[in-house]
């Protein structure tokens, strides 16, 4: 009768609140919300290729990426990462110590895919982590060098669009920059801008040399994002009111 005493409590607790999981299951559940955390940072419409994609993953704290797959996320299935996150868990009823564990996740990285879709459970491959090389940096638009060597043409003067071109190609830009030179109404219009990936805020310079006044800016960010027309000669010429 003692023993059945015992064991009644035991048994309501099973029977009351179902099967108490394991500390490792909900460890586990915390390394799969890691990765599934990651998903959602790489989450993106962008295109972005698998070198891209990997180095935005392993930039994620408590990541590791042992694995890419695809070439781009906006061809065929896209990218595949395979992630590999921690956790751990207690559970003072079981477990007397704190488990932690290792688990790999593969994470799925394309259009088609959710913003928060669940990361899929996946033998962690052999090897360590891998390494990425920081992305090369745009070249710098000249902005100080182009104030300075523009043609100033005094009030009542004229423009010499060919000046401004022969002033563009003594610049020695870096081949990445593209150039455009349009003159309009007396004045001449110039635009310096380096290729965008049509999702993030364009770089780009603008100048306009007219009679009495040679002006280079650069335009507002949100003038500068896609569609936004910011980054265009007909820009230098009239330029867009400045947002408030």
């Amino acid at each position: 009768m003692r023993r059945l005493l015992l064991l009644a409590p035991l048994l309501l607790f099973t029977v009351g609140c179902g099967v108490v999981p394991s500390s490792e299951d909900e460890a586990t559940d915390a390394a799969r919300e890691v990765a599934r955390k990651a998903g959602e940072r790489l989450y993106g419409q962008r295109p972005r290729t698998a070198e891209e994609v990997g180095r935005s993953a392993s930039g994620i704290d408590g990541v590791e990426v042992l694995r890419v797959t695809g070439t781009s996320t906006h061809n065929g299935d896209g990218i595949d990462v395979v992630v590999r996150t921690s956790g751990s868990a207690y559970n003072g009823l079981l477990d007397p110590e704190e488990v932690a564990v290792r688990r790999c996740f593969a994470v799925r990285v394309s259009p088609k895919s959710e913003w928060d879709e669940d990361p899929r459970d996946v033998d962690c491959p052999d090897g360590p982590p891998l390494t990425f090389a920081p992305p090369p940096e745009p070249p710098r638009l000249p902005y100080e060098e182009l104030r300075a060597k523009l043609p100033q043409v005094p009030e009542g003067g004229r423009v010499d669009e060919a000046e401004v071109r022969r002033t563009l190609a003594a610049l020695d830009l870096h081949p990445a920059i593209r150039t455009e030179v349009k003159a309009d109404g007396g004045r001449v219009g110039v635009l310096l801008s380096v290729k965008g990936n049509g999702f993030d805020a364009q770089d780009c310079l603008l100048a306009r040399v007219g009679p009495g006044a040679t002006e280079v800016w650069v335009p507002p960010r949100i003038q500068r994002m896609p569609g936004e027309g910011g980054c265009t000669v007909g820009n230098a010429l009239d330029p867009k009111p400045s947002p408030h």
